[in-house]
């Protein structure tokens, strides 16, 4: 609503007020795949040091001189092959934008117009400051702010919350704020997960012999100073097994997407499926339970690099079950989380 506040002078500016927002931040997109737009975003995403926690003075001569010359050209090959051509923009900016117009309608069927949903990206556009200030300027008095991230980690969570942070330091009058936590365990998103994978078995012809669930990884050395990211990957696999009604042997838990000369956390999705098929499971699907949408590391890396890997090994059947995006369950899902941390602004 928007009213002069109490007792005023009569030349006091209207305020807007009594509203809440619930903003959902994702990754990021360049906003094209062509080489300067894949430049700046890789720039600014390869230069977060909650992502490469190296010394500037040592990483940056490397970063700008070596890689930002080089890998635009690949991953603009690779953004391109995945491309959504007809609207001009990447899957993970259709999705999101999708699940934001759903959730817009979830949060009017439950909370009227109480509730202002919208999106901003960690990298890229629409940037968190100015998704912060139209919220604002909206009359959001509180906010929620939600990492589209089941799991916790420094690099996704963290530093999505971190540049929200940044947003509000800007704000003369900063509204009140809540950050969602890790969801990985939540009962119904791990409903909407199994539903997904029972979903993708159920229209097969023969059944695949294991489920890989295939999480973003990070450096080792993170593990040992503290995220708790591959404690709750874990963990989500095991959820998901129990609410499948599995044993141990129908799914693995790998990580994918290694960058750079450190050990990550292992195995590594590329290697284990070859792996599987070398050691006879000539059928496999695959599921990513850290991805919310899916993106280049899903579309491209797992249904491309990793597909191509386990047929080389003598894989026969290969199975991608997409990410839950847009799905009826999982804005339900995320609408059951998001309500949880609304209590007392509701």
């Amino acid at each position: 609503m928007t009213q002069a506040l109490p007792h005023a002078p009569a030349d006091h500016p209207p305020v807007k007020f009594g509203k809440i927002g619930v903003l959902l931040a994702n990754l990021g997109t360049p906003d094209d795949y062509s080489y300067w737009p894949m430049r700046r975003y890789l720039n600014e995403f390869l230069s977060d040091k909650r992502v490469i926690d190296y010394p500037a003075w040592k990483w940056q001569p490397i970063l700008q001189a070596i890689i930002l010359t080089k890998r635009p050209f690949s991953s603009g090959a690779a953004y391109k092959s995945i491309w959504n051509h007809d609207k001009g923009e990447s899957p993970l900016m259709t999705i999101t934008k999708d699940q934001t117009a759903k959730m817009v309608a979830e949060m009017q069927a439950r909370h009227g117009d109480t509730v202002m949903v919208d999106f901003c990206m960690r990298y890229g556009n629409p940037s968190t400051k100015s998704k912060v200030r139209a919220m604002v300027e909206a009359g959001c008095d509180k906010i929620l702010f939600v990492p589209l991230y089941p799991q916790y980690a420094g690099a996704t969570s963290a530093t999505a919350n971190d540049q929200f942070f940044r947003a509000l330091m800007e704000e003369a009058w900063q509204p009140s704020v809540r950050t969602l936590p890790a969801y990985f365990n939540h009962p119904s998103y791990v409903d909407a997960l199994a539903g997904s994978v029972e979903r993708a078995y159920a229209a097969m012809d023969s059944k695949p012999d294991i489920l890989v669930a295939s999480y973003h990884g990070m450096p080792e050395r993170y593990l040992m100073q503290g995220d708790p990211y591959h404690c709750q990957c874990q963990k989500t696999t095991r959820l998901l097994r129990e609410r499948l009604g599995w044993d141990k042997s129908q799914i693995v838990t790998t990580f994918q997407s290694k960058f750079g000369p450190e050990e990550w956390l292992k195995p590594y999705t590329v290697e284990e499926v070859a792996r599987l098929a070398e050691a006879g499971k000539k059928r496999i699907a695959v599921i990513a339970p850290a991805f919310s949408a899916d993106c280049i590391e899903t579309l491209e890396e797992i249904n491309e690099e990793i597909k191509e890997s386990f047929e080389e090994a003598g894989g026969e059947e290969f199975t991608y079950i997409p990410c839950l995006n847009d799905e009826a369950a999982h804005i339900s899902a995320l609408a059951d989380v998001i309500d949880v941390n609304l209590s007392g602004w509701i």
